[in-house]
Formats: structure tokens, C-alpha cells, sequence
């Protein structure tokens, strides 16, 4: 068996990276274009990363920790909380896998505060979907498996306005 990597799977995976990409692109310009109307502040979590080497200079040697929390979290305009689990896929389902159980726990318990709890769906179509959290947990009894079409996922479809703005909190 040979060690070489499949060119086809690499350029696959780089393809679907930077798709993913693009997708986070259009949610930071999105939540960006609220903070400036004043409407809401959802920041984008930081990567939590654990250092290994100081380098000196402010450089270090580190590697990215699993996360623990969604991918965005705030504040709407009144005080109520926001948090979104952007998940991309290319393929023509996603898994409900895709959101790990400490981040499940996470939305679970901040949800029980009152916080509103999306995931954002993003599928190579281009179309978006805010799907509420309690909705994403219980896709076995709605859906009948563990994932979810875009068919599926058609009432939670986001708008987006003539700027380019997904209209994630219409």
C-alpha cells in the first residue's frame, strides 16, 4: 500500500476549505454590518490554542485545542444572548454529528439562561439556514435520522439583503 495521498481527495478537501471559508466570510460581514447599525455585536470566538515553545519575540510554537464553544456569540439590540454553530458542508446533507457534544452542552446550558441558540447551515447551493437549536437536536424525531437535507431545512432558509447581508436575526 502506498503512503502517497490521493491528488483527487487533496484537491477535494482544499476545494471544500475554502468554501468553508467563504461561508465564515459571509456570517463575520454579516454580524459586521449589525455592529455598525447597532443592532447586535456577535464576535466570532476565538480559537483556543495551547502553546508548546516560546520562540521569543512574541513567537510561539502551539497547536489549536478542540473547541468547546459555538462559533459566535453576543448581544441583540433589548439584551438577549446569541449564539451560532456555523457548520459548511459540500456534500447534499449535514450530519448532526458535526456539532460536538461539548459544544452541545455548551448551547444546552446557555440556552436554559434564555440564551437564543442557532447552528448555521451552509451548503454548497450558496443558501444559508438558521436552524434553531432545539429544532438541530431533535433532527432524529423531526427528520427521522441524524441529518438533515436542505429540503429539511427550508422554513429556517436565511434571506439575504440587496447589500449581500445574511438577515441572520430577522
Amino acid at each position: 500500500m502506498s503512503n502517497q495521498k490521493d491528488p483527487k481527495r487533496q484537491l477535494l478537501g482544499k476545494i471544500a476549505k475554502a468554501r468553508g471559508e467563504q461561508f465564515e466570510a459571509r456570517i463575520d460581514e454579516s454580524f459586521a454590518y449589525y455592529a455598525q447599525k447597532g443592532w447586535a455585536i456577535v464576535e466570532k470566538t476565538p480559537e483556543p490554542m495551547h502553546p508548546t515553545k516560546n520562540l521569543g519575540n512574541g513567537k510561539f510554537i502551539a497547536y489549536y485545542e478542540k473547541q468547546a464553544q459555538p462559533d459566535y456569540k453576543g448581544t441583540i439590540k433589548g439584551g438577549r444572548t446569541v449564539m451560532f454553530e456555523a457548520k459548511f458542508t459540500a456534500a447534499d446533507r449535514i450530519e448532526q454529528s458535526r456539532v460536538l457534544q461539548s459544544q452541545q452542552s455548551y448551547m444546552d446550558r446557555h440556552q436554559a439562561l434564555g440564551a437564543r441558540c442557532f447552528v448555521l447551515a451552509g451548503f454548497n447551493s450558496g443558501e444559508v439556514y438558521c436552524v434553531p437549536w432545539d429544532i438541530w437536536k431533535s433532527m432524529k424525531e423531526l427528520f427521522g435520522r441524524k441529518y438533515a437535507t436542505e429540503a429539511d431545512l427550508e422554513k429556517y432558509r436565511v434571506q439575504t439583503a440587496w447589500n449581500g447581508t445574511l438577515l441572520l436575526l430577522d
